[in-house]
């Protein structure tokens, strides 16, 4: 890992690049990045989360594919953050593939994911995810992903 001041985003940063919102925005803050490489964001647990109320009510526990798309969100900051006119941008799911959940995310926990680039060819990109829990990796994807103009008349 590069030594440098570490470079955070704080959630509403987080806004200014994706148009998610609640319930789908799925990261809380962005630890460090390292642009066109790398991002490290943060997603905390809650058992407030509407989800976990019915995943399993007497062990409930975070899907997988919340999971994932936090990931691939977390890689969206990072692609985001290269464009001036981000806000005419969206990137869209291409494909996910090497998807291993390894331990399950529980309310409370706090998910920390690891986004690298592994190529990024024109608007698409494709990245690799990890997942960790208290330093234990929980989960692991690669997926692709696809810059888009908004049509006229779609904002955020």
């Amino acid at each position: 890992m590069p030594e440098h001041e570490p470079r955070t985003i704080d959630l509403q940063g987080i806004m200014d690049l994706l148009p998610h919102r609640y319930p789908m925005l799925l990261v809380d803050r962005i630890l460090d990045f390292e642009p066109k490489q790398w991002i490290k964001g943060l997603k905390n647990i809650s058992f407030n989360e509407g989800v976990l109320q019915g995943h399993f009510p007497s062990r409930p526990v975070y899907p997988g594919v919340y999971i994932v798309e936090a990931m691939a969100q977390t890689g969206g900051c990072l692609l985001m953050r290269e464009f001036e006119d981000r806000a005419r941008k969206v990137i869209y799911f291409m494909g996910i593939d090497a998807v291993k959940f390894r331990k399950p995310v529980l309310p409370g926990d706090q998910m920390v994911m690891e986004v690298k680039v592994i190529q990024f060819k024109g608007r698409i990109c494709k990245m690799r995810g990890e997942a960790f829990v208290d330093g234990q990796k929980v989960a692991e994807a690669e997926f692709m992903s696809m810059l888009m103009d908004l049509a006229e008349g779609e904002g955020k």
